[in-house]
């Protein structure tokens, strides 16, 4: 654990901080918050101790109010009462949710008097927020903290009045984008508060309960995994501050990869194409930041592949790898490249030592995930950039590891385990695997160990990869398997090569048609080199 924010400290000296206060922007409508008025909102149902308690806070800096346990705990149990009148269950408010921009001061008080619960909603997150970032920066030794503030003093349980916080995230239509990100961000550092990871060492510190917990951080969770499963920049910003806060939790990063996180952090990495070759981010889904954050928190997963097989399982899986691979290969940012080359060096180096897996599959270590990058033709990539002058030691160090690990696993490959680790990763690149001489030597490899064609079945759905090089490189390939193995022309029928293949002869892309067209003259032809031949 060491080790883990030791590299976290160092990830983050360039100045990116991913999990940072200061990744909530201010509300639309701040500036009308000083001219709120609690006496006329009835809807609110506030007592004249609760308003009082308000306006001590807004006359007061926001270290007085907190200043004991007692008046903390009062303070944001009024805060939270405030946002669960004014949220409703009735949706997002009728104005205030769809604003994008921070008004000026004049169009803010009037959005007050049109919209004065959509107001007060952001007014309830923004002094939430005030108060976690106040009690975050007090020191350990502290009688107020987030536990003393948010966790009952009885029973140590989480405090009731946090739901209103996930009914936020909730909203329906568009929702509303800063109350649902101030909401999640607010709710992530409650909660990690109470898992036993982030809880003080010392006996003499005030432990609470983790299962009044659980509940609420699944569901966290899993609303974040559901903003995760659209590829809008903006979902995106709606989770990126919450997730990168809460992947420094190991209970809540094992949750997440148990939740499907590891497969979606891969697929927004791995999104967009430009010229027919991938590069992640492309396609105006992520910016680089939102690059730098979903790789952040791949990275902070690799720290479980030691101790749990279903993670490195689910790495080797959801192709994280190649998702790394593209990053360092399209390089969109030093920062990026740099926890990109990190979580590639973790997987590398992981080990089943101390979590064997019991299932009987084949066990996936720190082999599995090499060969996984050979195929991708990371080798190509740390050779090129380690000819380059790196200014972070960080860097330097992790290409030093990688290629000397690369090019040890790759000299105990043979030619087949290389085009199987390439054709697996899905990225084909033209060179010697995709000859006539390789196909020739190899074609009865072909069946695999359990007779199922299953590299067979990997090139058939590569002729429908977003990258046209990879068609074009599948078909000449399916081509050549039917050439080269007896009765292949009967098996890629079988596998519904021909079909698919078919399509792609009319493809936009000459060299996808002329591959394709190649490769159905071949699966329909009985001997198509001589007929090629006498052509």
């Amino acid at each position: 654990m060491l080790t883990f924010f030791c590299r976290l400290f160092h990830l983050h000296q360039d100045g990116s901080k991913t999990s940072t206060m200061s990744n909530i922007p201010p509300s639309p409508v701040t500036h009308a918050f000083s001219g709120i008025q609690w006496d006329p909102m009835q809807k609110l149902r506030l007592t004249n101790p609760e308003k009082l308690l308000l306006r001590s806070a807004e006359a007061n800096p926001i270290d007085y109010t907190l200043s004991n346990t007692e008046e903390s705990t009062a303070y944001v149990k009024v805060i939270l009462k405030v946002l669960a009148e004014a949220s409703g269950a009735s949706g997002p408010s009728s104005k205030v949710s769809h604003l994008k921009e921070l008004l000026p001061e004049d169009e803010a008080l009037q959005m007050l008097y049109t919209d004065p619960m959509g107001v007060v909603t952001h007014y309830a997150i923004t002094k939430l927020y005030d108060v976690i970032v106040c009690l975050k920066e007090k020191s350990a030794a502290s009688e107020v903290s987030l536990r003393s503030t948010f966790y009952n003093e009885e029973n140590r349980n989480l405090i009731d009045e946090w739901r209103p916080l996930l009914r936020v995230l909730h909203l329906g239509g568009s929702g509303d984008a800063f109350a649902q990100r101030g909401a999640a961000y607010c709710l992530a550092h409650i909660l990690m508060a109470g898992c036993p990871s982030q809880q003080p060492v010392s006996s003499k510190s005030r432990k609470v309960s983790y299962e009044s917990v659980e509940e609420p951080l699944q569901a966290l969770i899993s609303w974040i995994t559901s903003q995760l499963q659209s590829s809008a920049s903006s979902s995106l910003s709606l989770v990126t501050p919450t997730l990168t806060t809460l992947m420094s939790s190991p209970e809540a990063r094992i949750m997440f990869s148990n939740s499907g996180g590891i497969g979606y952090l891969s697929r927004h990495l791995r999104s967009g194409s430009k010229g027919g070759k991938r590069v992640a981010g492309n396609g105006g889904s992520a910016t680089v930041q939102q690059l730098y954050e979903l790789c952040f928190c791949l990275w902070t997963l690799t720290y479980e592949c030691n101790g749990s097989a279903t993670i490195r399982s689910t790495f080797l899986r959801d192709h994280a790898v190649q998702s790394l691979v593209d990053l360092v290969s399209s390089a969109p940012r030093e920062k990026v490249v740099r926890v990109a080359l990190s979580a590639l060096r973790i997987l590398a180096q992981c080990s089943a030592d101390n979590s064997p897996d019991l299932s009987g599959k084949k066990e996936v270590t720190g082999s599995s995930f090499l060969s996984e990058m050979i195929g991708c033709g990371l080798i190509k990539y740390v050779d090129l950039m380690k000819e380059r002058q790196w200014t972070d030691p960080d860097i330097v160090e992790d290409l030093g590891v990688l290629h000397k690990l690369l090019h040890e696993n790759y000299k105990e490959m043979s030619t087949w385990d290389v085009y199987l680790a390439e054709v697996q990763s899905g990225s084909l690149e033209w060179g010697i695997l995709h000859t006539e001489k390789f196909f020739k030597e190899n074609a009865t490899k072909f069946e695999g160990p359990d007779g199922d064609f299953s590299v067979v079945k990997y090139l058939v759905a590569l002729t429908t990869n977003n990258d046209e090089e990879v068609q074009a490189i599948a078909c000449y390939d399916l081509g050549e398997f039917v050439r080269h193995y007896p009765n292949g022309r009967a098996i890629a029928k079988s596998l519904g090569a021909k079909d698919i293949v078919m399509r792609l002869v009319d493809h936009s892309n000459e060299e996808v048609q002329r591959h394709a067209l190649t490769a159905i003259s071949k699966m329909m032809v009985q001997n198509w080199a001589v007929s090629h031949d006498v052509s």
